[in-house]
């Protein structure tokens, strides 16, 4: 026997409510299921009251309260609780029913749980779900990947519940097989981390030299809003600058600056290294964090070595352009690399991704949605295969118009000794990717001095590879050739 249940939703946090909230004010009847029973009966008397959602206490009696083929959604911690929670179900199953993870799982964990469920005639979905409480309750961006066959089943559900862009567009559309949906969830993740510091770097420059308080930053900020730079980041960035304490100061200014992480943005990073993409502004983003985790060693630091003491006597509203110049230009770099990233990942995964579609699914709803969004969409629009965005006139154009300033600004950090690596690497980035020749030539050299690696040469044809005896005395034999 099967219910009437639309879908099935396990995992009753805070995520989890609000997403079965959010189903059930688009129409869908949900069955609810959670391992601590007590946490259904709380929902079913509390923000579910009234409504047409199902409480079970039983995986059982979940599987029983759906219509087929059954889809069912987990909210639960990523790792090996979701590989349980598989195990439970199967056996409940039937062929053709559809488990959803919408955790914020490892993109090889989708990839295997894919392959070993459609073994078995389950359809997996791996699906990144961007958007904090507010987008679950309200509309997330939602990027559905795994088994392709599970997708019209899904569609409806998810393009109702997801966030809409301006012109009316669900911010959801299917990713690809495997794990690519869980894939590009952690490079929007990655994308985060770099736009979350580079503001920081913008914010301790206006702060630490430009000597700007607190509500000065929030209205500057909130300008900033207004441009370019609009995004929800900036957006609740100027909200944070204009909160007071009880005691009337600004309650930011109390927060210990140790900054936490949950991992997505070191996966994005290991990918990069994997697949050898220089994801430097994510990268850099990262170990931002981690140096932030060494506060005492930090402090301790800061008793021995002072810096330089340099007060900026320059134009100080010429300078907070140039650091919104340098904000704008390093938001470019990272998705600039982003969706090289992906690029590279889809070639190796053998997923079809559509670029466009991904740009058009951060546009509403999830934490880095922004007006900036909308032109990556026409830059592949116009051109699907498009190599790097920094080939598409608009953002040709606008970096080359932010440059400048973005120069002034890195290298005022460097006097003032005030840290600034994205903003720092982004620009070292730009100028390396700008470059016809880099000095990997003399690099190459050195491998092949010491360990025979061989080279190739600049007036012979790509692929043919070369060794020299450089001391006389190290012989003609070369070590085999390969790249990580």
């Amino acid at each position: 026997m099967s219910g009437d249940g639309d879908i099935g939703l396990i995992g009753l946090a805070v995520m989890g409510q609000n997403l079965v909230l959010n189903m059930n004010d688009h129409g869908y009847k949900v069955a609810v299921f959670n391992r601590t029973t007590s946490k259904v009966d709380d929902f079913l008397a509390g923000p579910a009251k009234g409504t047409q959602v199902v409480g079970t206490h039983s995986l059982k009696e979940f599987v029983g309260a759906l219509k087929r083929p059954r889809k069912v959604m987990m909210m639960i911690r990523a790792g090996s609780s979701v590989d349980d929670m598989i195990d439970e179900l199967v056996p409940l199953l039937e062929k053709g029913d559809i488990i959803i993870d919408g955790g914020n799982s490892h993109y090889p964990d989708s990839e295997r749980r894919f392959e070993t469920l459609k073994e078995k005639g389950i359809l997996f979905m791996g699906t990144g779900i961007s958007g904090g409480e507010e987008g679950a309750r309200h509309g997330p961006s939602i990027m559905p990947g795994g088994n392709p066959d599970a997708w019209p089943e899904v569609k409806p559900i998810f393009q109702a519940i997801a966030a809409k862009s301006e012109d009316g567009e669900p911010c959801c559309d299917w990713v690809g097989e495997g794990g690519a949906g869980h894939y590009v969830k952690m490079v929007h993740n990655g994308i985060e981390y770099g736009d979350m510091q580079i503001i920081c770097e913008a914010y301790q420059l206006l702060s630490g030299k430009l000597g700007l308080q607190a509500d000065e930053l929030s209205k500057i900020f909130a300008k900033w809003d207004e441009g370019e730079l609009n995004s929800y980041l900036i957006e609740i960035t100027s909200q944070i600058f204009a909160f007071k304490d009880e005691d009337g100061s600004p309650l930011f200014e109390k927060v210990l600056d140790v900054a936490g992480q949950k991992g997505t943005g070191k996966w994005t990073g290991i990918s990069a290294l994997d697949i050898g993409m220089p994801l430097t502004l994510i990268g850099e983003a990262v170990f931002a964090r981690c140096l932030s985790a060494l506060k005492n060693q930090r402090v301790e630091m800061s008793k021995h070595f002072k810096g330089p003491d340099k007060a900026f006597t320059g134009d100080k509203e010429k300078m907070i352009e140039d650091i919104r110049q340098a904000l704008y230009a390093s938001k470019i770099i990272s998705y600039v690399q982003g969706f090289m990233l992906m690029r590279a990942a889809a070639g190796e995964m053998k997923w079809n991704l559509n670029y466009g579609s991904i740009a058009l699914m951060w546009r509403g709803g999830c934490i880095i949605r922004s007006r900036f969004l909308g032109e990556i969409k026409k830059a592949f629009d116009k051109n699907k295969d498009l190599e790097s965005l920094l080939l598409d006139d608009f953002f040709k154009q606008e970096v080359l118009k932010a440059e400048k300033g973005w120069r002034r600004v890195v290298s005022h950090a460097a006097e003032f000794g005030v840290p600034a690596p994205c903003f720092s690497t982004s620009l070292s980035f730009f100028d390396g990717y700008r470059s016809s020749r880099l000095p990997a030539n003399l690099l190459q050299s050195q491998r092949d001095f010491f360990g025979a690696h061989t080279y190739e040469r600049v007036d012979k044809p790509r692929g043919q590879f070369f060794h020299t005896n450089w001391t006389g005395t190290g012989g003609d034999i070369s070590s085999s050739t390969y790249n990580v």
